[in-house]
């Protein structure tokens, strides 16, 4: 009677005894209810995965308001944007049971193991809140960046800051970041602007991995995402974990214009979020090379910055590297950001005074430039070490004395001593020439020499058009198919926009970005070559149907459920069209 009454919750077998009396052996208890055992983790797994997923297909955002244990604290990172409420921790297991585990009392409590001073420093958390309603009030804004789906169109408000405003802050020995992309108050309190809109600037990730600096902004009231440099050296702060007795606090330096395994990580992350949320992408690239150290390679610094070539390369927004004013771009950190690894998408450009090379100018001359080849160089063109070595040859050969010999040949070496600073300060020179701006432009590494007051400008212009671009890119393909490269729809765009500046007699060529958007601002332009296109595609599917005579069985019924779909005005339009083909 008893397993009858609990058979639906047990597993058991029947046991009979010698004495004929029937036992039930419990073999497993499986619980009257759901919700006791595995099929929560069962069920923890099925959100993980649509979570994961939801990532990939629309616009994710985990806001930590409440503690966050095990599977919560899985989505929060899934969902890979997140912002944490300051007095709120993101733990896998709590601190109990972890003493448990170690067996003596280590952790005092949740917020030792995952508040902000864990979470916002390893790249978990983006942003950081004091409460609720500042961290709705973060959400909302972030919202203000992205479209409202995914493959819409960017919400671009009316910019309050005029978008032809020159670029007041100046940097003087190196560019500060975050001056650069939101301005700065000068000494009197006045607001020199940097690129993009004021008080637009809202930085992520800014206790993780210092030395880069990523963020959102606007620029001429059009979302964009921004990466920048930090030039200063930084302090890391690794905490101690109470768990290992020998593990203590320490603080690392971490030098600017270097990309070590922690920025470079926060680098490829930003540009998979931007890409994610469809926003055009702004690099202020300022980095002198990548940390190529023993414990570097140990902690990854290859598999980060093959993450940043491979992000770029699949990067689908429009994508600007700039090097700014003061700024140099060389080696490999050049290698991984240069428009090779994306034609379609990156474009480059230099300020005037930036620099770019493969090694800097000291580097380069180890190499190129020797002591050899330096005291050859004086042989050639100092005309005290000619005459001296003149002598000296005249001495060997004219059966000179001993002391005269060597007398020359003190004479020589001490020319060259005394030159050697000179010819180093030369050569120095002579390499820095070579990572000129200008020398880019030459050589086509970059698409052109902006400079820095006019930069804002610039690039909203050059933004806004190639925007428009894709507007009309995406239309194409739309119609055609996704099969039709974005550079063939390009080539469309260049064919009708060329043969309409002809029409109208304008003089004005297909690098001219106000050109091309007023004429994108007027469809009648193109919505010709547009219904051209859709005739086209109509015309190649209904011609596809006679080469099949099932396809072309199935057309009257097809026929009929589009016919029934049409309003009657629509349908009777139809209809004429139709019977003026049939003749």
């Amino acid at each position: 009677e008893d397993y009858a009454r609990i058979s639906s919750s047990v597993i058991a077998h029947k046991l009979q005894l010698d004495n004929g009396e029937i036992r039930w052996i419990i073999d497993s208890v499986v619980g009257k209810e759901d919700g006791l055992g595995v099929e929560n983790i069962h069920g923890s797994a099925a959100i993980a995965s649509a979570y994961s997923r939801a990532y990939e297909e629309t616009f994710t955002l985990t806001f930590v308001t409440g503690r966050t244990v095990g599977i919560g604290a899985y989505l929060a990172r899934l969902g890979i944007r997140c912002i944490q409420r300051l007095d709120q921790p993101i733990i896998l297991t709590g601190f109990s049971a972890l003493n448990k585990l170690l067996g003596r009392e280590v952790y005092s409590s949740h917020m030792q193991l995952g508040g902000p001073k864990i979470m916002a420093t390893n790249g978990v958390v983006h942003l950081t809140v004091s409460d609720d309603l500042e961290g709705v009030s973060n959400i909302l804004r972030w919202l203000s960046y992205v479209p409202a789906n995914i493959g819409g169109p960017l919400p671009i408000t009316k910019p309050l800051d005029p978008p032809d405003r020159p670029v007041a802050y100046i940097p003087e020995n190196t560019c500060d970041p975050r001056a650069a992309i939101r301005g700065v108050d000068d000494s009197q309190g006045k607001w020199l602007g940097g690129m993009f809109d004021k008080d637009s600037f809202v930085e992520t990730f800014e206790g993780w991995a210092k030395t880069v600096v990523t963020g959102r902004a606007k620029l001429g009231g059009i979302p964009v995402g921004v990466i920048a440099v930090e030039t200063q050296t930084m302090m890391q702060l690794i905490p101690a974990d109470p768990g290992q007795l020998d593990s203590h606090e320490r603080s690392v330096p971490r030098a600017g214009q270097v990309w070590f395994p922690d920025s470079a990580t926060k680098t490829a992350q930003a540009l998979l979020d931007f890409n994610r949320e469809g926003l055009p992408l702004f690099i202020l690239a300022n980095w002198r090379g990548f940390s190529g150290g023993q414990r570097d390679l140990f902690e990854g610094i290859l598999q980060a910055g093959s993450a940043i070539v491979e992000n770029l390369r699949t990067y689908n927004q429009p994508a600007f590297v700039y090097i700014p004013m003061a700024g140099e771009l060389r080696g490999g950190a050049w290698v991984v950001i240069d428009s090779k690894i994306n034609p379609d998408r990156i474009e480059c450009y230099a300020e005037r005074t930036a620099k770019g090379n493969v090694l800097e100018p000291q580097g380069l001359i180890e190499i190129k430039f020797r002591s050899e080849e330096l005291q050859d160089c004086m042989g050639r063109l100092d005309p005290e070490l000619i005459n001296l070595k003149a002598k000296l040859q005249d001495a060997k050969h004219g059966n000179g004395s001993l002391p005269d010999i060597e007398s020359l040949q003190k004479s020589i070496e001490a020319r060259t001593k005394q030159l050697l600073p000179l010819y180093t300060q030369i050569a120095v020179r002579f390499a820095e020439l070579h990572d000129t701006s200008l020398r880019m432009a030459a050589k086509g590494v970059i698409k052109k020499v902006v400079d820095w007051e006019e930069s804002r400008y610039f690039f909203y212009k050059r933004l806004r058009r190639r925007i428009f671009e894709d507007l009309v890119a995406k239309e194409i393909r739309r119609i055609i198919g996704d099969n039709f490269t974005r550079q063939s729809a390009m080539e469309l765009i260049n064919e009708w926009y060329l043969a309409s500046q002809a029409t109208t007699g304008s003089t004005a060529g297909w690098d001219d970005d106000d050109a091309f958007v007023a004429w994108k601002d007027s469809p009648e332009n193109y919505k010709g070559y547009i219904q051209e296109l859709r005739a086209q595609k109509v015309s190649q599917s209904l011609s596809d149907l006679a080469d099949s005579s099932s396809d072309l069985q199935a057309f009257s019924q097809g026929l009929s459920t589009l016919l029934d779909k049409m309003d009657p005005s629509q349908r009777v339009k139809f209809v004429q069209e139709v019977k003026k083909v049939l003749g």
